[in-house]
């Protein structure tokens, strides 16, 4: 069984959650250090917007993605899966590096700004730094979100071998032709990850905190 393993899934799975970690990590670290810095009315509007996809049914969301998709022949693609997964993984990159940096003490990039440091140099010199947990925490739970996601991308990608099938979708399809030997081996290798990066943010943030009190 093992080695009639069919691991394409499995890397589509990595690949589409490496590509939408990296762009959103790109996309939501200038947002979320906005939302931690403003004190703009549009903010409440703003965060409500950004985590709509927490409280939105996949349905919901693969849905209008879908409409949208069709206008420029975006659906069943990868790319059409990669910016799907953009917006589905949305809040998960954006509330932790934003909580991260509204943690960060005022007066310290209060000092960066008086030594005339810009925004930018004062997010990356200062801010980042110093956030090591939260942005931990922001990478990993979107990379493990993306490889977890099911509905969105059975809207928008279907099952295209080699092309959309990735691994939550090949299971599905397993346990739908009743192969529950090989969906066991493929929900196996899904919850290891799954305990493995969770574990490691946990691990990560104790030991953090541990050294943060011993100094």
């Amino acid at each position: 069984m093992l080695q009639n393993l069919d691991l394409t899934p499995f890397i589509l799975s990595f690949k589409l959650a490496g590509i939408t970690t990296l762009i959103l990590f790109l996309l939501s670290l200038p947002l979320a250090w906005y939302l931690a810095q403003t004190k703009s009315k549009v903010k409440p509007f703003i965060e409500a917007i950004t985590a709509l996809p927490i409280v939105l049914p996949p349905s919901v969301l693969g849905f209008y993605i879908l409409m949208v998709f069709a206008e420029v022949d975006l659906n069943f693609t990868f790319t059409g899966l990669v910016i799907a997964s953009c917006f589905y993984s949305l809040p998960f990159m954006v509330q932790p590096l934003q909580g991260g940096f509204e943690s960060l003490n005022k007066n310290m990039i209060e000092a960066s700004y008086l030594a005339g440091k810009s925004q930018i140099v004062t997010l990356f010199r200062v801010a980042l730094p110093n956030i090591k947990p939260a942005l931990l925490t922001a990478l990993i739970i979107t990379f493990a979100h993306t490889v977890g996601e099911f509905g969105v991308i059975l809207m928008i990608g279907g099952s295209i071998p080699d092309e959309t099938k990735v691994a939550s979708i090949a299971i599905y399809e397993m346990v739908e032709i009743m192969d529950y030997s090989a969906a066991h081996i493929y929900s196996a290798i899904m919850l290891l990850i799954s305990f493995v990066v969770l574990f490691s943010v946990y691990f990560f943030n104790h030991t953090q905190k541990r050294i943060g009190g011993i100094k």
